[in-house]
């Protein structure tokens, strides 16, 4: 009995001691009074102490079960637990104060909400015209696409050392603690709350104020974090799997892996699907770019998951997809009809003269080409959503462009039956020609045939040849003689007649290069020969002309370069 009661002394006095430490540390849990730090270091070897104490006592099990002291212990054991597990939450397992990370993630950040680059660098495309919120951000200026490109690839974070060594260290004897006082499963479940600084980082990119962001800038950050985060996570897997030091943590590194990336792309995934309902063709390219980044992380992301995990981010995945197709596919009918639309308002609101748009591209025309070029980086995508059905008929992209194409025809057809005194006129070919050389060279990356294409230029030829009737014609025939007009009356009306249409045309401005060539070949072509034979058959006129022939060709070379060529005039 006494030598009990010497045993069971000791015993109280341990817990006595221990348990007051314990209590004392649980009073205040947000002071910095912990075992180790943020940094994995160990700054309080007593608390340590006295959770080993208290553990060594429960294992020994001194007291009886229903007494006092043995409800202390349990209480006792259970704070203790608790605390630990608050150790495993301070703790940074995860680097993410490294300079390269901290600049990658600011120089992205500043790009999503200021510049195209950032679109142009992850998709190939360009973002297409956006509201005057993402030119915000001094940053933008000096990032071009190539250094937003070298980040994206992710090929930086293979030199960094995401994981800290020391905080795993600490891990283990957390979870040595832990698992012998059987609070495992507890431990597990704190693993969805654990912080990764590292994640965190990235997702932050679209997470900072998205209130005050446009749907485009927000929807681009987004994009661009779950291809980083994807890659990130390979590389974090990867550092902790060669991480093989024995320890209790090594059981768990799994399930510990597991719940930090389920809670984070659960995460991403939630923010994917409040844009699943956007229909605005507007959004297109965007959301387009938001299917394409999660249809190409998917994989990689699934391969972090096992078992009922993986089914449940397979299938968020794979509805998310599924919404986002919907959404796109309600897109390109909306895109179809207002293009179709606008044409058919604006032939009914403006003049004849004002739908002939002046000489240049009109603006409808450059705007819904506009939509086409922004959607040439997504077409592989964009044919494979379509093909399945329900975008309005349309089956591919190559399929949109030609409806787009079709119904900016329709509105030169509807110009044409509106006035053919306009549609006879040489402006009037100028206008087609611009604008079918636009649509021509801007559909040329897409698979629309060579019999398309050889359809479109035979357009352009067409108008080149009736420009070149309409305008300059007039003034070849002035050297046609008749009756007893002399030679150098004929010679002076055709320098007249010439330099009034050339005063009169050299402003218009023809952007294409290929066309200006063609244009100014088919006046060439017209005129300067004609000159050249009524020269030729006057040689007393030779002396006393305006123009040779050769000054001729070089007036008309220097027609179609707009307001630039009267400048250098």
């Amino acid at each position: 009995m006494g030598a009990a009661a010497g045993k069971e002394a000791p015993a109280e006095t341990r817990l006595a001691v221990a348990e007051q430490a314990i209590l004392q540390w649980n009073r205040c849990p947000g002071a910095d009074t912990g075992i180790w730090d943020a940094s994995a270091a160990c700054t309080n070897k007593r608390l340590l102490y006295a959770v080993d104490e208290i553990l060594d006592l429960a294992e020994s099990n001194p007291f009886p079960a229903s007494s006092a002291f043995a409800a202390r212990l349990d209480n006792a054991v259970r704070l203790a637990m608790s605390r630990m597990m608050d150790e495993f939450l301070r703790l940074r397992v995860w680097n993410a104060s490294s300079h390269q990370l901290r600049f990658a993630v600011d120089k992205l950040s500043a790009v999503g909400a200021s510049a195209n680059a950032l679109w142009l660098a992850t998709f190939g495309g360009d973002g297409g015209s956006i509201s005057s919120a993402s030119t915000v951000g001094r940053s933008s200026a000096s990032s071009s696409p190539c250094d937003v490109a070298a980040l994206l690839d992710g090929e930086f974070m293979d030199e960094l050392q995401l994981l800290s060594p020391a905080s795993l260290l600490v891990l283990h004897e957390i979870a040595l603690r832990v698992v012998r006082a059987g609070y495992t499963k507890e431990l597990v479940q704190k693993f969805t709350n654990s912080p990764c600084d590292v994640l965190d980082r990235f997702l932050s990119i679209f997470q900072v104020e998205c209130s005050r962001q446009t749907t485009e800038i927000v929807i681009k950050r987004w994009s661009l974090a779950t291809k980083l985060v994807g890659k990130a996570l390979i590389v974090m897997q990867r550092q902790l799997d060669a991480q093989n030091s024995p320890g209790a943590f090594d059981a768990l590194k799994g399930e510990y892996f597991l719940a930090i990336t389920k809670n984070r792309i659960l995460n991403l995934l939630k923010f994917a699907d409040d844009f699943t309902r956007i229909t605005s063709h507007e959004k297109l390219v965007y959301i387009l770019g938001m299917y394409e980044a999660l249809s190409e992380a998917a994989p990689g992301l699934l391969l972090m998951f096992t078992g009922p995990h993986k089914e449940i981010v397979s299938e968020r995945s794979q509805e998310i997809l599924g919404k986002l197709a919907t959404s796109i596919k309600a897109m390109v009918s909306s895109l179809v009809a207002k293009v179709r639309d606008d044409v058919l308002s604006y032939i009914q609101i403006n003049s004849v003269a004002a739908c002939g748009g002046g000489f240049g591209v009109h603006p409808l025309t450059r705007n819904a080409m506009a939509c086409v070029e922004r959607l040439a980086p997504h077409h592989e995508t964009l044919d494979l959503i379509l093909a399945s059905g329900g975008g309005g008929d349309v089956s591919s992209l190559s399929d949109l462009a030609s409806r787009i194409v079709g119904s900016l025809d329709r509105f030169l057809l509807l110009i044409n039956e509106k006035s053919v005194v306009v549609a006879a006129s040489s402006s009037w070919h100028l206008f087609v020609a611009n604008n079918a050389e636009f649509v021509l060279q801007r559909c040329r990356p897409l698979p629309l045939g060579d019999e398309w294409a050889a359809r479109r230029e035979g357009v352009v030829a067409l108008h080149v040849a009736g420009y070149a009737e309409a305008c300059w014609a007039p003034v070849v025939a002035s050297l046609k003689t008749t009756g007893s007009r002399k030679p150098a009356k004929v010679v002076a009306g055709f320098s007249a007649s010439f330099d009034k249409v050339y005063e009169s045309q050299v402003r218009c401005e023809v952007p294409d290069p290929v066309l200006r060539d063609a244009l100014r070949k088919a006046v060439s072509d017209m005129v300067v020969p004609a000159y050249g034979v009524y020269l030729k058959n006057q040689p007393k006129l030779e002396k006393n002309v305006r123009y040779t022939s050769a000054e001729l060709a070089q007036r008309i070379s220097e027609l179609f370069e707009g307001e630039a060529a009267v400048r250098n005039r």
